[in-house]
């Protein structure tokens, strides 16, 4: 939410974080004030918003909310962005992020490395790395807790304008790629955005990367557009389906978990797609086990007993949730850790 959102009350007066809480909805509030132009970098931007960052966030949680976003936002050309550039955006989120925590709010790390322009995918997957490479530094040199914070990064896709098309799997390869060598394992989970791409393609992309054979110790989604996340809920609200065409991983829910369902149900399961990450997120202290990122789709009621029927037809290898009871994920180890799914 934005600073005049979370501040509005309902008819009777209940304030609007509240009400969301009654829904089972961590409310989050967005803190930044916006990309300026970066001094002496032209072409180039930095993330402003920390001069009283600490009485906003205070603020804040005292007014319900549980999680912040700020986002940085880096250029793509031959020359940039700059290793300034780099720097001060980096150095920017760690304290943010460490300002949030001090306040008990889980911080959104959300470095974005723009797909405008006509640089390859390589080039993309370059200056990603380089960026993540300088935010977790940044993060470790500000003593923030990892388990205690989640990372919004772009994919590693080529620019607008790049010539040469990719296929799905490539694009899968390289981001996961990029990922393994630069997000450390204590991070509980990665939300992509969906960086300019369609909500159908940027879902694609996703359940390509989770179908890759190679361990991932972070739970792996994806934030859709919030325009397309109310088209959706207003359908929803007013009994339509919002299904596409049959067998398509027709929402981030199922990519995130490389195995489509039902198109019918996808408004009511979508609400439980983010608990694993944020329940270990909980076990530290730092929130409670309930949604973090219900958005307005989980306004919406639980499933029906013939949804939970379609649902527990899906295999249940890596799901979460069947018959509305939530599931254990089996453990599994990677160099010498064990991670609980």
């Amino acid at each position: 939410m934005q600073d005049e959102t979370i501040r509005q009350k309902s008819s009777d007066g209940t304030p609007l974080a509240e009400v969301l809480s009654k829904q089972d909805i961590l409310p989050g509030i967005k803190v930044d004030i916006g990309a300026k132009p970066l001094a002496g970098s032209p072409g180039e931007t930095v993330t402003e918003g920390l001069d009283g960052l600490r009485d906003r966030l205070s603020e804040y949680h005292g007014m319900g909310a549980r999680f912040a976003k700020w986002r940085a936002v880096i250029h793509i050309t031959d020359a940039l962005p700059s290793v300034v550039c780099v720097s001060v955006n980096a150095h920017a989120l760690a304290r943010y992020a460490a300002l949030c925590q001090e306040q008990d709010l889980v911080p959104i790390v959300e470095p974005e490395v723009l797909m405008d322009g006509s640089h390859s995918m390589g080039r993309c997957e370059e200056v990603t790395g380089t960026v993540l490479h300088a935010v977790f530094r940044a993060l470790f040199e500000q003593g923030i807790a990892l388990e205690r914070m989640l990372l919004k990064p772009n994919m590693v896709i080529a620019g607008k304008e790049w010539p040469h098309s990719a296929s799905v799997q490539e694009f899968a390869t390289a981001t996961l790629h990029c990922l393994r060598r630069h997000v450390p394992a204590a991070v509980p989970g990665i939300v992509f955005l969906s960086g300019g791409q369609d909500d159908r393609v940027a879902t694609v992309h996703l359940d390509a990367i989770n179908r890759l054979p190679w361990p991932k110790p972070w739970r792996i989604s994806s934030l859709t557009g919030a325009r397309s996340r109310i088209t959706r809920w207003r359908r929803g609200m007013a009994g339509t389906r919002t299904s596409g065409p049959a067998g398509r991983p027709c929402t981030n829910g199922p990519a995130a978990t490389a195995r489509p369902v039902s198109a019918g149900i996808r408004m009511r399961w979508r609400r439980h797609r983010y608990v694993p990450a944020v329940r270990r997120i909980a076990a530290s202290g730092a929130t409670t086990d309930m949604n973090m990122f219900g958005g307005l789709g989980s306004l919406r009621p639980r499933p029906t007993k013939s949804e939970q029927g379609v649902r527990a037809r899906v295999s249940v290898h890596d799901q979460t949730w069947r018959d509305g009871v939530e599931l254990e994920r089996p453990a599994y180890r990677h160099n010498g850790y064990t991670f609980d799914g």
